[in-house]
């Protein structure tokens, strides 16, 4: 399973703030991230984030088990940002995604898909008479974030079948059945919006 899309019922702090609060300090983080330069720093807000997984009481356990999936994403980042510039940049990116990933992840592990997408829904209710549809965006949201345990979910059923085939673990053999997959799923989900009327 996923940190995106996964709600952790629980009465702390972080779980009784408003979701807009929370969706604010998400975007100050991400804004927060750019304004930082220094690798340190980055490394620093990391550790803050980090120490909020105790305060939601959620355990920080999970969120880091969490991080498995990101493991081979990461490490290419890291090589690549080693190979065309130098080691603290590595760090400082490699912190950003992290930092990023674990926010967002804390946000939704504290907060349900349906309060995420009620605060879309009103902060885009203005622009209803300039055509936009909050509904919409809102069922856009919820479906974003329940897409991504779902891929993760694949990409894991893919590896364990792969593995037990005795198969290598190559990122051509593995990207594109993936691909394959995902693409089945969104075709079935579309059906299914399609069936209930959701495709004008």
């Amino acid at each position: 399973m996923s940190l995106l899309g996964l709600y952790v019922p629980g009465g702390s702090l972080l779980h009784r703030a408003p979701a807009g609060a929370k969706l604010l300090a998400l975007i100050g983080v991400a804004v927060g991230c750019q304004l930082l330069d220094r690798w340190w720093q980055r490394c620093a807000l990391l550790v803050v984030v980090l120490l909020l997984y105790p305060l939601a009481r959620v355990g920080l356990g999970l969120a880091l088990r969490q991080l498995r999936s990101l493991g081979w994403v990461l490490l290419a980042i890291a090589v690549a940002q080693v190979l065309v510039a130098d080691w603290q940049v590595a760090v400082s990116v490699t912190a950003t995604v992290l930092l990023l990933v674990l926010a967002a992840g804390l946000v939704t592990l504290t907060t349900t898909t349906t309060a995420l997408t009620d605060v879309v829904v009103r902060v885009l209710g203005p622009f209803r008479r300039f055509g936009v549809a909050p509904e919409r965006v809102g069922l856009l949201l919820a479906l974003s974030i329940r897409a991504v345990p779902v891929v993760l979910g694949l990409a894991e059923q893919l590896r364990d079948a792969q593995r037990a085939r005795g198969l290598p673990t190559r990122a051509r053999t593995f990207a594109v059945p993936l691909l394959v997959r995902a693409l089945r799923h969104a075709q079935q989900m579309g059906d299914a919006l399609v069936a209930r009327g959701l495709d004008d």
